[in-house]
């Protein structure tokens, strides 16, 4: 996988990321919830990236 498909799979997990923790804080009213999100949504981009 080439260097600009990796930027494009980061960039394309971004906006889940904003738009996803918002989400989440909303519904369950505290950063822990996001901050369980977002580390798995981190580990998700990061599978996605190192095949």
């Amino acid at each position: 996988m080439d260097i600009s498909r990796k930027i494009g799979i980061m960039v394309f997990t971004a906006v889940p990321a904003i738009m996803g923790g918002g989400i989440v804080y909303h519904f369950f009213g505290g950063f822990t919830e996001v901050i369980i999100f977002e580390a798995l949504l981190y580990l998700a981009a990061l599978g996605c990236i190192s095949r």
